[in-house]
């Protein structure tokens, strides 16, 4: 019987080293990984910047908690501000605790202005924000949330892509509202940006703060630094992870002076948030990204890609019912249940990652070449033959 908690739906496949875009097994089978670790390893495996970062810092200094200051610390934060809306960030460990962060944000900031009453928060149906209690509670993920109940009080859902349903929800509680530009686990379901554009005006009309989660979205993975910025809305609140890490456990949360004033000292806190180690991997990463061109290459070789799924989805249409998706964050959406297509594509030398709805998120590492896209159609296309 293993000794490992029994919550993970485990591939048999075992893995030993990553290099760039790929993935090894002890045996050195090669797997082309367009799951990154579930949007996670933006810049790949092994990438020799973050290395060198990494070791440097790691023989310098690993941890010397929050009650000093950190040259790595102010630096990544001041970039952060500087390349988005933001005035203040908060750094943590995890997407989940980021989102929490967020939502300790949004009733701070009320009961700091006189109106502790607001306290509920406006989610979207298909949404899916973290693990912790308040983050289940905020998501509407089924099996996330099964045998949790009661949930946490304070969530109202409403429709993804739905104003009326979004102003429905709200009354004279209501807080903030929180959505995903893009869901990733409830399956790759886009948020236009008319309704985010729309989402900003019911915010300002009712005196809410919006409360955007880019943590899967977010670092690149579109074709900007955040989606939000794509669609031209300026959020409160910013909630990111997975890339801006690349494996690294690192979490942020961005917010505006107006917001953040409401913070005090006491009123949060990460014991490992901030460590030197994740300051120095989050500089190495938006040295990378952040330099000129690497936007336009996500969309580039994004485009290519889902064109081809496209083509797949055109050529095998008994398999394959849509494509969906923005930059590399894409999902091939099928008829019939998506986990078997995902366990033959790893047999046949390709990862992806499975979402709800039986959709199959194909999110690889933003450094990925035409040839690699190439490489990926080549074992999808044969794969779905053996399928039909």
């Amino acid at each position: 019987m293993s000794a490992i908690l029994p919550v993970y739906r485990r591939s048999n496949i075992t893995i030993s080293r990553g290099e760039g875009v790929y993935l090894f097994s002890p045996e050195e089978k090669r797997y082309l990984d367009f799951a990154s670790g579930i949007a996670v390893n933006a810049l790949g495996h092994a990438h020799p910047h973050l290395v060198a970062a990494l070791q440097k810092q790691a023989a310098e200094l690993w941890h010397c908690s929050n009650m000093y200051q950190m040259p790595g610390l102010t630096r990544l934060a001041e970039r952060f501000v500087e390349a988005t809306f933001a005035d203040k960030a908060f750094f943590c460990n995890s997407g989940g605790e980021a989102v929490e962060c967020g939502l300790k944000m949004v009733r701070k900031y009320h009961d700091a202005n006189g109106r502790p009453e607001r306290y509920r928060v406006v989610t979207m149906e298909g949404g899916f924000h973290g693990r912790t209690f308040a983050c289940i509670s905020a998501g509407g993920n089924d099996v996330a949330r099964k045998g949790y109940e009661p949930l946490m009080d304070g969530f109202d859902r409403a429709k993804l892509n739905n104003l009326a349903s979004v102003e429905a929800a709200i009354g004279p509680e209501t807080a903030a509202i929180l959505v995903e530009p893009i869901q990733g686990e409830g399956g790759v379901n886009v948020a236009t940006f008319e309704f985010l554009r729309g989402l900003r005006a019911i915010a300002d009309k009712h005196g809410l703060l919006l409360f955007m989660d880019e943590v899967q979205c977010g670092m690149g993975r579109t074709g900007a630094l955040f989606t939000h910025q794509q669609a031209g809305v300026k959020p409160d609140i910013v909630s990111a992870a997975k890339g801006i890490g690349n494996g690294f456990p690192l979490g942020a949360c961005l917010t505006t002076d107006a917001v953040a004033s409401a913070m005090t000292p006491g009123s949060h806190g990460s014991t490992y948030g901030s460590n030197p180690l994740a300051m120095a991997v989050g500089n190495a990463v938006l040295d990378i990204i952040l330099a000129p061109g690497f936007f336009a290459h996500v969309s580039e070789v994004g485009a290519t890609l889902k064109s081809g799924l496209e083509t797949l989805a055109k050529t095998y249409p008994l398999l394959f019912e849509d494509v969906r998706g923005s930059g590399l964050m894409l999902g091939l959406k099928t008829h019939k249940p998506h986990y078997e297509f995902v366990e033959r594509l790893r047999e046949a030398g390709l990862l992806t990652a499975p979402a709800e709805n039986r959709v199959i998120r194909i999110v690889p590492p933003l450094i990925i070449t035409q040839g690699h896209v190439a490489e990926a159609l080549e074992i999808l296309t044969n794969t779905a033959k053996g399928w039909v």
